[in-house]
């Protein structure tokens, strides 16, 4: 597992590269002093409501500063952290550092960073802290052995990432999963669909049904071969990573998928790795082989009682560490699945370490959506003629093609999605977006494709409200849109800044 672990860990340092980037460049306008909901005024809120409390239930570094400054020093210094990570510096001490900062923006962040991958990237940053060397040297080579505990921790996130997410799907009663045409919405309903998810809609129903069947093989059975021996992991990991990889190209969902082959590299072998021939066969081999060497040497070699009490107190924690996930996320998927009654301090424990978001549930789509209805922000200035301002990613223009955006997430365009399936009361974040666009706010308008008011900001700004689909291969033809859509009218009242009250605008 030396090289294996090693591998794990650049990879996810390479996540946390992704995840802080993305971060960075969106943030101001997210929740910066001047962004769509204020990190400042949040933390004043729970400040207020909680009391000296509030360092626990909002566990963030931004108590301490949260000016526009801090959250960009997050944001790269969470990516410096990244490539220190991926150079071995530090390792341990890297890795906490990463997860501190990422858990600090998560709290922060509140409505754009409440996601299932952020939170599984904090659980597997949590674990990949004790995974990892330990010291203040450099440790770019594979040439420690981890922890079996925490590996197997890692197996074990991977089985309930896996398994939850299909068990969800099959017990939510939805006729769309257990007849298997899920996938028939699929592909254009998915938030932010790419350029092949057009394609794959037009597959034939048998072609959606086969999927679907082989997606619930994959996140439901396939998921216990990890425990299986080996050649049972070798299985698991190669189903896993293949639908993985399946999703990549057809949706954009960040660095999700990218994570969770992460976690898939937990299952296999150092010599699973040396696939490779010629020279770099031989120079993995090498280090392999220099690895296995410099361990043996150091089990036969004499140690002092202060190395022996070290590792003796890294055992214990590891095994508090694995205790505390194992009770924590038992405990989550009985509620879930089972709904049994916990005890009391089992319940407690789980109030108290939420705010932490490094043991959770997890499960996307349990229930499919049917329906694609499309938010447009349009602006005027005489509430007769409006202009809309285009996303970067999100469907709005049909002659647009859908884009790619992995591992990047466009967290606004994310959040446009979630609000178009409920009310604006609901989205009270789109009222503070619809304000900030009226007052030209810079950092707000650069998170959008296009600014129809280059020169000053509208007097009036509306939300309309369409329901879009994918259109087919005779429509689309060589050079035709890619969706089709209909007006359903105003999802809110129309918003005027100088009132900052709705405007009817007659239509």
């Amino acid at each position: 597992m030396i090289i294996t672990s090693w591998a794990f860990s650049r990879w996810m340092a390479l996540i946390y590269l992704a995840a802080f980037w993305s971060l960075g460049v969106q943030i101001l306008g997210l929740i910066g002093h001047h962004g769509i909901l204020p990190a400042g005024d949040f933390l004043r809120y729970v400040g207020q409501a909680e009391g000296a409390g509030r360092f626990w239930v909002a566990p963030t570094l931004c108590w301490f500063d949260h000016s526009d400054g801090f959250l960009l020093f997050l944001c790269w210094g969470g990516a410096g952290l990244s490539i220190l990570l991926l150079l071995g510096v530090m390792p341990a001490l890297t890795a906490f550092l990463l997860w501190l900062f990422y858990l600090s923006l998560t709290v922060a962040g509140q409505d754009f960073l409440g996601f299932q991958w952020d939170n599984l990237l904090l659980e597997a940053g949590f674990l990949l802290i004790f995974l990892v060397p330990r010291g203040f040297s450099i440790q770019f080579k594979p040439s420690v052995r981890p922890s079996i505990v925490i590996v197997w921790l890692l197996r074990w996130l991977l089985f309930r990432l896996m398994f939850e997410s299909g068990m969800i799907k099959l017990l939510s009663g939805d006729t769309n999963w257990s007849h298997l045409t899920a996938l028939t919405y699929h592909y254009w309903t998915q938030p932010l669909p790419n350029m092949i998810s057009w394609y794959a809609n037009q597959l034939p129903l048998w072609f959606q049904k086969l999927s679907c069947a082989v997606l619930f093989i994959i996140e439901i059975l396939v998921p216990f071969f990890i425990f299986c021996g080996r050649r049972g992991r070798l299985i698991a990991f190669f189903g896993i990573t293949g639908l993985q990889v399946l999703i990549i190209l057809t949706g954009n969902y960040c660095f999700f998928n990218l994570l969770a082959i992460s976690l898939c590299l937990t299952l296999l072998e150092d010599e699973h790795l040396i696939f490779l021939r010629g020279k770099n066969s031989s120079v993995i081999a090498s280090v392999a082989k220099q690895s296995f060497k410099k361990i043996a040497t150091s089990l036969s070699a004499p140690r002092n009682d202060i190395i022996t009490q070290r590792e003796i107190f890294y055992k214990i924690v590891t095994g508090l560490v694995a205790a505390f996930v194992l009770t924590v996320s038992l405990s989550l998927m009985a509620d879930s699945f089972a709904h049994l009654p916990l005890p009391k301090p089992v319940e407690k424990l789980l109030t108290a370490v939420g705010p932490l978001r490094s043991i959770n549930n997890y499960g996307l789509f349990a229930v499919m959506t049917t329906q694609r209805n499309e938010i447009i922000l349009e602006g005027s200035n005489d509430g007769e003629n409006w202009l809309a301002y285009e996303f970067r990613y999100k469907p709005g223009n049909v002659d647009q093609a859908p884009r790619w955006a992995m591992p990047h997430q466009p967290r606004l365009d994310w959040q446009m999605w979630f609000a178009a399936l409920g009310n604006w009361r609901e989205n009270q974040w789109l009222m503070a977006l619809m304000v900030r666009l009226l007052q030209g706010e810079p950092s707000v308008i650069n998170l959008l494709a296009t600014n129809p008011f280059p020169d000053h900001p509208p007097k009036y700004i509306q939300a309309t409200f369409w329901e879009y689909h994918f259109t087919d291969f005779k429509t689309k033809g060589p050079h035709g849109p890619w969706w089709r859509r209909e007006i359903k009218g105003l999802y809110c009242p129309t918003l005027s800044l100088q009132q900052f009250t709705p405007y009817d605008s007659g239509r």
